[in-house]
């Protein structure tokens, strides 16, 4: 079995992949860490951010953030800077409608000065109280969900399954493929492009029909 889960909401996911034939291509694929899940194309389970922190907590935290990036002075800026998903928020400084060339550019500033990393720890002392985490990924954003919501939730949809490789990039504490990668249900392996992913699969596989 292949599944696929990543942060972004299924609407990326499937551009990312090709179109709408990846539902047919993979057995899972999990939307937003796994809470929007579908198997063999079949949507499985939901949740709401929006249900589970209520509304005044959720455009208080949303009224803080954009105030936040508004002062902020970037190489530039361009629009949709929250980005409001069933199972969390995705928080973008530079503006998730950026091309390419300014999605880099970005990535290089904040690499040089943790725009992201000092945005997400002003977050943490601003809103102790709401029980959320912030995972760091990608070039531009960061996602913000609730304590337990990060990818490992996609777990709870493969209990039935004995064992399980994780292939993910964004490894280290504070990134958004951390908890999956350490969790005691998989076997994680650290990547840096789609071409590694293959060869450590096709390795996997090998060694399984080896018998080792």
């Amino acid at each position: 079995m292949i599944g696929l889960v990543g942060g972004s909401d299924l609407e990326k996911i499937l551009e990312q992949m090709g179109g709408k034939r990846a539902l047919d291509d993979f057995d899972y694929i999990f939307s937003e860490n796994g809470l929007v899940a579908y198997e063999n194309g079949r949507l499985i389970g939901t949740e709401s951010i929006q249900k589970f922190i209520g509304e005044e907590k959720l455009q208080r935290f949303i009224n803080f953030s954009l105030n936040y990036m508004s002062k902020l002075v970037l190489p530039v800026k361009r629009g949709t800077f929250i980005e409001f998903r069933n199972g969390m928020i995705n928080v973008c400084p530079v503006g998730r409608s950026c091309n390419q060339a300014e999605r880099e550019q970005f990535g290089a500033y904040d690499k040089e000065h943790h725009i992201r990393e000092i945005f997400v720890k002003t977050l943490k002392n601003e809103f102790p109280d709401l029980g959320l985490r912030f995972s760091i990924g990608g070039q531009i954003s960061f996602d913000v969900f609730p304590d337990g919501w990060d990818k490992t939730f996609c777990l709870k949809f493969l209990e039935h399954i004995p064992k399980i490789h994780f292939f993910g990039d964004k490894i280290y504490p504070g990134e958004n493929d951390h908890e999956i990668y350490e969790h005691s249900r998989t076997t994680g392996h650290g990547v840096t492009n789609p071409c590694e992913t293959k060869s450590k699969i096709i390795q996997i596989i090998s060694k399984m029909e080896s018998g080792q």
